[in-house]
């Protein structure tokens, strides 16, 4: 069920059914308490407008079942209790309903002490009640009964399971069952129909959960309809496609299916064929027109359109539970195979075939452009026209745009950074650390969930701060921007820029002095111009349409750079004006030997993209630091809580450089 009770968005799906030759619209919604939680109450006057949801179906040619899910507290043994399940499927009756579910799913299969002593067991208990409520309906010509799907019930077998023999002997021959071989099924075998067929003594209802996507917040599934072939009709009483839970994410998963089962009931040995691919191409001809329509005509603000090859990225990135598009496919292996083999391009590789550098900065190129293309897709989503489509799957085009520009930064930075050996031998130690997480999750056994995720997880765990949860899960913004960011190393061409930057927001929050009317330059000298003479390396920039708008500065080893300040830096400022540099405490850089500022400027309005920009400098600084630190002035609330969201801690307060500063450290 989509959008709030009976709103357009449920009759838009009942008008695409309709289009697409489905047949069938079972209703059970969580949404309405009254389907799950409060069961035994009846809808008021008010909620029957149930009535109208189950007219508009059954005018577009559609079978609308009504789904109850009594299971979490029903005392099976209770005439109290069936008398409220009868009268509750008695008052959906009476408002049209032709058709009805009892779904005992997720629920747990122990008994009350009064259960056990009327039934001989669980199943018994359940196939009784829906037994009786079947003929209380009149025995109406569809009728669902769903199982509790759990592994001891199952056992040993499916073939021989007691409680599925039990469901199989006295469930009454007429009474549809549910069922769901495994929670999301990659494929459906007729032979495993046929043993579930056997054991319940008649074809099952294919419950299919190819497309929920209920179990993680960052998967979204537009693949076609797959892994099912149409000669499984023979088998089966029906299929039910449980969808993702955002709307607008439906159109290919149900248009595809609609392709499935009109291609089962062809005669012509021609047409019977079905293909995922063909019927992919098929939907997103027909999705592309919609995408780029308004919802309301004349009232459209966007600032373009999404192409086709933006829309097949987009679905390739959010394909399917067990499988991703070819374009996530290259992603994941480009990022691999890149940072397995970075040592080709270190200065340290002078005995590296050229062709095989040639490799490297070829793939690095073709990741780069795809990161590119995920970015601007980004823009395109915001600003396109439906904006529907925007607020359904704009959280998961906005996480995976941020992972892509981590991503992206981080193999810009393997290209260019200057390696020693040690550093280098400590990069390969971290990445030859096992399977990456595609071999381990996306193989024919795995259930979906064990990885969280999709694409964006799995790039999120090929960084080396990929397990850093915090800096990775938070929700998107309020407001939507197409702006289009990158994050990209640090050129020297930068410095004006960065020292305009960080002089206009000195200006912002501590006005104008004396000394930087005199010394235009002090504030760039002071906060920015050690490390990027000395430790450039380490510094990352966040630009937009406009130029720079944002910096990170890291510094590996506090150290070492201290000294180098001493004998280059400190003596070439001093004729310029005085410098009170001192020292942080041994104790600090023992555990944090590493140090950086952030900068941005106010007017960046995705705040998530100043975390993207601090986790690059965290991905490069990972592999050779234990920890870094950075100081914040205690007044500055807004930047102290956004750094103790992503981790950091307060260390030190009145013993840094400046003394009311407080210093904030997070472990690598």
């Amino acid at each position: 069920f989509y959008g709030r009770p009976w709103s357009m968005d449920q009759r838009k799906v009942l008008f695409q059914m309709q289009n697409w030759g489905l047949n069938t619209y079972l209703y059970g919604p969580k949404d309405d308490l009254k389907h799950r939680l409060l069961w035994r109450e009846v809808y008021s006057p008010e909620e029957e407008q149930l009535r109208t949801l189950i007219t508009e179906a059954q005018s577009k040619g559609l079978r609308f079942v009504y789904a109850l899910s009594p299971g979490q507290d029903i005392v099976f043994s209770s005439s109290c209790d069936l008398t409220l399940l009868k009268r509750k499927l008695r008052q959906v009756s009476d408002l049209g309903c032709q058709a009805f579910a009892i779904l005992f799913d997720d629920i747990d299969h122990s008994m009350c002490q009064a259960d056990s002593e009327a039934f001989s067991s669980f199943a018994h208990a359940q196939v009784t009640v829906t037994n009786e409520v079947y003929r209380f309906l009149g025995e109406p010509p569809v009728f669902l009964f769903c199982p509790t799907y759990c592994g001891s019930l199952c056992s040993p077998s499916v073939s021989k399971s007691p409680y599925l023999q039990t469901v199989g002997e006295d469930l009454l021959p007429n009474i549809t069952v549910v069922w769901t071989s495994k929670v999301i099924s990659r494929k459906l075998s007729v032979d495993c129909l046929c043993e579930v067929e056997s054991i319940l003594q008649r074809p099952p209802l294919i419950w299919d959960n190819l497309h929920a996507n209920d179990y993680d917040s960052r998967r979204l599934f537009l693949g076609p309809f797959k892994g099912r072939e149409p000669q499984l009709r023979s088998h089966l009483r029906g299929l039910l496609l449980n969808p993702n839970c955002e709307f607008e994410a439906n159109y290919i998963p149900l248009h595809t299916l609609g392709s499935w089962y009109r291609a089962g009931k062809e005669e012509s040995k021609d047409e019977c064929e079905y293909c995922p691919d063909r019927a992919l191409s098929a939907a997103l001809h027909d999705w592309m027109e919609e995408l780029n329509q308004p919802l309301q005509a004349g009232h459209c603000g966007a600032k373009g359109h999404l192409s086709e090859s933006q829309v097949r990225l987009l679905v390739g990135l959010h394909y399917l539970p067990h499988e991703h598009g070819p374009f996530a496919q290259k992603l994941l292996q480009d990022l691999t195979w890149l940072k397995t083999n970075c040592h080709l391009v270190s200065t340290n590789s002078k005995k590296a075939p050229p062709q095989k550098i040639d490799e490297w900065r070829g793939r690095a190129s073709r990741f780069l452009s795809l990161c590119q293309d995920i970015a601007q897709l980004h823009c395109s989503v915001v600003g396109g026209a439906n904006r529907a489509m925007l607020y359904d799957l704009y959280p998961y085009v906005w996480d995976l745009r941020n992972m892509a520009l981590v991503a992206k930064a981080f193999i810009c930075w393997l290209g260019r950074v200057l390696t020693d050996s040690s550093t280098l031998g400590t990069w390969r130690n971290c990445f030859h650390c096992g399977k990456s997480a595609g071999e381990d999750v996306l193989g024919v056994e795995s259930e979906p969930w064990v990885f969280k995720g999709g694409v964006s997880g799995e790039v999120q765990m090929l960084l080396p701060i990929g397990t850093c949860s915090e800096l990775f899960t938070h929700p998107p913004p309020l407001f939507p921007t197409s702006r289009l960011y990158n994050i990209r190393p640090y050129h020297s061409k930068d410095k004006v820029e960065l020292y305009r930057m960080v002089h206009q927001l000195h200006l912002r929050t501590r006005g104008a002095q004396e000394s930087s009317a005199a010394h235009p330059d002090i504030v760039g000298d002071r906060c920015l111009g050690p490390c990027l003479a000395l430790c450039p390396e380490y510094s990352f920039i966040l630009e937009d349409e406009l130029g720079v708008c944002g910096c990170v500065l890291g510094v590996l080893d506090v150290r070492s750079f201290a000294k180098r300040c001493q004998a280059s830096w400190i003596p070439a400022m001093r004729d310029k004006y005085p410098e009170d540099q001192g020292e942080y405490p041994d104790s600090l850089l023992y555990h944090f030997p590493s140090q950086l500022r952030l900068d941005a400027l106010p007017e960046l309005v995705d705040i998530s993209v100043s975390r993207t920009l601090l986790s690059a400098l965290l991905t490069a600084l990972k592999a050779n630091s234990q920890g870094v630190f950075c100081e914040v002035q205690p007044t500055d609330r807004q930047r102290l809580e956004f750094l103790t969201k992503l981790g950091f801690l307060e260390i030190l307060r009145g013993e840094a450089r400046s003394r009311e500063g407080v210093v904030l450290g997070r472990l690598l």
